[in-house]
Order: structure tokens, then C-alpha cells, then sequence
């Protein structure tokens, strides 16, 4: 069996499953937010009645982060039935924009975007926040109210997006239908060179199978090359397996899988205990790709799909209006910090816009220091409009208010994760997907450019 088919055979209590096979599968973990969670809930209490409860409220995960930093009454009131579910239900993960669990969550544009406007239980973006919270454990299924739940795939979990109906019936079961999805390999080798990043591997992975070339498939990533990628760059790479069309993504566990896991959990108190999988010899796949890193070079997906993918030194002549990085993609530390490296000491040309996905990103790139001054204030200085609000922001578009949102239709170089029409706002805006360097290194020239041009010695 594959990771997926060996993950999805244990958590249906089966000796083995294969592609095609419908399988009752029980979750360890259920996310929702601020987007889908009223819906999840009114048709949970539509199903089971309205003094129903949830199933485990020690497995329901509630974070408030896509809609949050908005005068929008609308998306202000979504935070306030989250909350008071929670306390009708007693769940013990809910990651509140305020302290007072009696409050009511209201955005002052009076503030500004850009210093902090929420209390200190806030999380920041739900994939990114699941992690850092110790929510995402190898061996485990885990399914979201969010097609990017796939993102969970980078610690050897079974993670996939759901819809508000599914979402409804595992809130008070704990169980799904699933249909065991065919699995795809791509194989890693070698090692990225200077200026590409994780995002170009993804990148070029899609543009070899196209944005619906997984669809309902799951993409496993194995390899003596995986061992030279980060944690933050499995999850990139885990991230995107949606925008091919994927189930889910998964990678196998090693020891930077466990050290993290580890420390996670015993820094939140969550469940220190987990089971990973391990490859077996006679692993059947739909779909083979080796990949050599050494040879990948910094990658953009072209409007209007995340699969027109063209290399960063052919698009020169694209002007840009608008330069953007943040997201549970392109908003971690080390994504800001390669962001950084090739800013430092030089001045943006054009609108650039940095959202970290986190406050505890926030809190690292104001403490971490370069010289004399801290990663934050080399952004800043560099004219990069930094806010402190993490969260969503204008990856997912949201209300005009929010923070980076393409209100006219601007071409935009984003180290997000989606590019259809409309996606960051206006439907007539273009969005290139990039990695965080050449993101940077476009900034700085207000075209797509290839970041290798403007490596640090």
C-alpha cells in the first residue's frame, strides 16, 4: 500500500484498502473557520438537533482567520458564532481574535491595517496554526473546512479539505465516506540551488501534470531529496497539492518530521502520542515523476491557473503593479527571511505588501536581528508595508477593506498559492504565482524577475 492507502486503512480499522475502495474513516482532528464554520454549524445542528454535541470537543479545532481584520459587520459577527459555540459546546481549541470569551470581535479602521488589533489567543492562519499548535501529528486524519487542509500532509498525515456538509456530519460523528484516491509519486533528488526555493518545486510539479492533473489523487513526495528540505518546505510544497486537483499530499515521516512534532506538542499540551507510516516495498502508483533539484529554477505560475507555469527569467517584460507575500504558503518565517535576504539594503519600486501567516512569525521577525536592526526593520526600511495583523488578508480577496486587496485590475506578483480570476479581489487583476525571492527580486524591479540576479555574495 502507498502512505495514503496505508493511512486510510488504519483509521477504517482494515488490514489493507486500495485505490477506488469506499472506506467509513474516523478523524482524529476536524478544522473549521471563520468562512465555513457558521455553515458547519447550522447543518450540524440541522442534522442532530440544536442541543446536539459534538462529537469529541478535545478533536474540534476552531480557528477564526480568513475575514478577521475587516470593518465588514458581516465577517465581524461570523468570529462572535464561533464563539459562542464554543462555549455552548465547551471545545477546547478555539483560537479567539479576542481575549474576553464574552466579547464581541469589532475591527477599528480608525487603528490602521497595520498594528495589532488582536488579543493574545489569536492564531493566525489555520494551516500555518495547526502546526505551531501542535495539531497535526504523523499517523493522523485530519480533515478542514479549507481546500488548503492538504497543507497538514507535510508531518505523514492523511489531511484533506471538506464542505460544510461533510464538515457537519464528522462534527457529530467523528466519521466520513471516503473514496481511497489513487496515488501519484513524485520522487525528490539532488538538492535546490541558490534562489530556488520549495515553491518552485511545486511549481514546476504542476506545471508537468497540469492544475487538474491530480484531481482526487493523492501526490506523495518521497526521496533522498526530501532530507535537504525544511519542514516550512514540505508544507509549501503539501500546500498546493490542491491547486493540481489532489485529495491530499503526504510525506514520509523522518526525524525533522518527529523533532517538530515533539516539541509542538509538548509546548501546547497537546497529544504527545502518534503512529506514523512507512513506505512499503510493493507500492502501487498511477503516475511517476523523479525530479532533480539541482537542476529546478526560480518558477512562476502565469495568469489565470496555477498550471501556465513559465520560468522567472522569461518573463521579464511582464510589468508589475503590485508585489504581495504572506498566506499559510508564503507567509512563514523562512519565507520572509529569503524575502529579506534579497531586499536588504535595497528599495522596493512598487506597492509591496507582506503578511506574515502568524503572530508568532510576527514575533520572530521583530526579535530575530541582522546588524543592527531586525529582519521587520529591514523590510520596513525597504518599503515593504508590513502588518502585524496575521492572518488571510488578500490571498483569498475578502472585503475591500482588507489589508493588500486589489481593488483595480492591477497584475500582482504573489507568493500565495491561487491565481484563478478574482482570487486576490478584482476579477480583471492578474496574479503570478512566485516564490518569496523572486517575489522579492521583482519588487525591486517592478517586473518579473529571476531572484538569482540579486543573491547576496
Amino acid at each position: 500500500m502507498t502512505l495514503t492507502e496505508k493511512l486510510l486503512a488504519r483509521a477504517a480499522s482494515k488490514k489493507r484498502v486500495q485505490a477506488g475502495d469506499n472506506v467509513w474513516v474516523q478523524a482524529d482532528i476536524l478544522m473549521t473557520h471563520d468562512v465555513c464554520g457558521p455553515g458547519t454549524i447550522g447543518v450540524f445542528k440541522r442534522e442532530f438537533g440544536k442541543t446536539a454535541k459534538v462529537w469529541d470537543r478535545n478533536k474540534v479545532v476552531i480557528i477564526p482567520d480568513h475575514y478577521i481584520f475587516t470593518a465588514d459587520s458581516m465577517s465581524n459577527r461570523n468570529v462572535d458564532i464561533l464563539r459562542d459555540f464554543v462555549k455552548e459546546q465547551g471545545i477546547t481549541y478555539f483560537y479567539d481574535v479576542i481575549d474576553d470569551p464574552n466579547g464581541h470581535w469589532v475591527f477599528d479602521p480608525t487603528k490602521g491595517a497595520m498594528k495589532r488589533q488582536h488579543g493574545s489567543h489569536y492564531a493566525g492562519v489555520c494551516h500555518a496554526a495547526l502546526p505551531q499548535k501542535g495539531h497535526t501529528r504523523p499517523g493522523e486524519i485530519l480533515f478542514g473546512t479549507d481546500s488548503h487542509t492538504c497543507m497538514a500532509g507535510a508531518f505523514n498525515e492523511f489531511a484533506t479539505g471538506i464542505g460544510n456538509t461533510d464538515a457537519g456530519f464528522v462534527m457529530g460523528t467523528g466519521k466520513l465516506l471516503l473514496k481511497v484516491p489513487e496515488t501519484m509519486h513524485f520522487r525528490l533528488e539532488g538538492k535546490l540551488q541558490p534562489g530556488v526555493m520549495a515553491k518552485d518545486i511545486i511549481l514546476h510539479s504542476i506545471g508537468e501534470i497540469g492544475f487538474d492533473g491530480a484531481t482526487y489523487r493523492a501526490m506523495q513526495f518521497d526521496g533522498p531529496g526530501v532530507a535537504s528540505l525544511s519542514i516550512d518546505d514540505r508544507m509549501t510544497i503539501a500546500n498546493m497539492a490542491i491547486e493540481a486537483g489532489g485529495k491530499n499530499a503526504i510525506f514520509e515521516f523522518d526525524a525533522q518530521t518527529q523533532a517538530f512534532v515533539d516539541y509542538r506538542c509538548k509546548l501546547n499540551g497537546t497529544n504527545p502520542s502518534y503512529e506514523p507510516v512507512t513506505r512499503d516495498k510493493r507500492e502501487k502508483f498511477s503516475y511517476e515523476l523523479v525530479l532533480d533539484l539541482s537542476k529546478l529554477e526560480p518558477t512562476v505560475a502565469c495568469h489565470p491557473n496555477p498550471g501556465q507555469r513559465k520560468l522567472a527569467r522569461e518573463l521579464n517584460a511582464i510589468k508589475l503593479d503590485r508585489a504581495y507575500i504572506g498566506s499559510c504558503t508564503g507567509g512563514k518565517t523562512s519565507d520572509f527571511i529569503e524575502f529579506a535576504r534579497i531586499l536588504r539594503g535595497k528599495r522596493v519600486i512598487i506597492d509591496t505588501f507582506g503578511v506574515p501567516a502568524t503572530p508568532e512569525i510576527v514575533h520572530d521577525l521583530q526579535t530575530a536581528r541582522w546588524g543592527q536592526q531586525t529582519v521587520w526593520e529591514i523590510l520596513v526600511a525597504a518599503g515593504v508595508k508590513m502588518t502585524e495583523n496575521a492572518g488571510c488578508a488578500a490571498c483569498l480577496g475578502g472585503p475591500v477593506d482588507t489589508f493588500g486587496r486589489m481593488n483595480a485590475p492591477l497584475k500582482c506578483i504573489s507568493a500565495t498559492n491561487r491565481n484563478f480570476p478574482g482570487r486576490m479581489g478584482h476579477k480583471d487583476s492578474q496574479v503570478f504565482l512566485a516564490s518569496p525571492a523572486t517575489v522579492a527580486a521583482s519588487a525591486l524591479t517592478g517586473k518579473i524577475t529571476d531572484p538569482r540576479e540579486y543573491l547576496p555574495a
